[in-house]
């Protein structure tokens, strides 16, 4: 499956090129943006192996990763989407879509996560006709969780994964 575009006011949310890895791997090569998101940055090898979970995501599930880029300039801003990561995590999360957003660090503080997560979040209320979304975000990591905050998303436990303090949240469709 392509993945669809979305776009809103100032993003494009598009589906990962191969020409798209430098700008990826620089954003997750900054340990401030890896800093809740296993604590260390991925190498470019590891950043190829995500966008290739993108693609699998789209063609497996029917959801995915979207690449947010400035829809005025094509300027990589960083990602968002939906996936199904099978995580060893109590509660499960399996066979839920789980949203997660991650942007450059010279793209924080200016509404871009927000407005993009709204978009995704709309497009999944349509595609998953109702059904429940989840979240993980890292009970330190402010911004993110007032993204969720914003995007309709309630804790709905505390847990641990890969030794990291975990709150997990839920949506229902709006």
């Amino acid at each position: 499956m392509t993945p669809p575009v979305l776009e809103t006011l100032r993003l494009r949310l598009r589906g990962h090129r191969p020409e798209d890895l430098s700008a990826a791997a620089a954003m997750w090569a900054d340990v401030e943006i890896t800093r809740f998101i296993g604590g260390k940055p991925f190498t470019r090898e590891d950043v190829w192996g995500r966008i290739l979970r993108y693609v699998g995501h789209w063609n497996w599930m029917g959801y995915g990763y979207w690449l947010v880029e400035d829809k005025e300039s094509g300027r990589f801003i960083g990602e968002v989407g939906f996936a199904d990561l099978k995580r060893n995590i109590v509660p499960t999360v399996e066979e839920i879509p789980e949203i997660g957003w991650v942007l450059s660090r010279e793209c924080h503080g200016q509404g871009y996560a927000t407005e993009a997560a709204k978009a995704a979040v709309a497009w999944a209320d349509e595609q998953f006709r109702g059904a429940q979304t989840v979240c993980i975000i890292h009970p330190d990591n402010a911004q993110s969780l007032a993204v969720a905050k914003k995007c309709g998303y309630q804790e709905f436990a505390r847990t641990t994964y890969k030794e990291q303090e975990a709150i997990l949240f839920t949506r229902a469709r709006a």
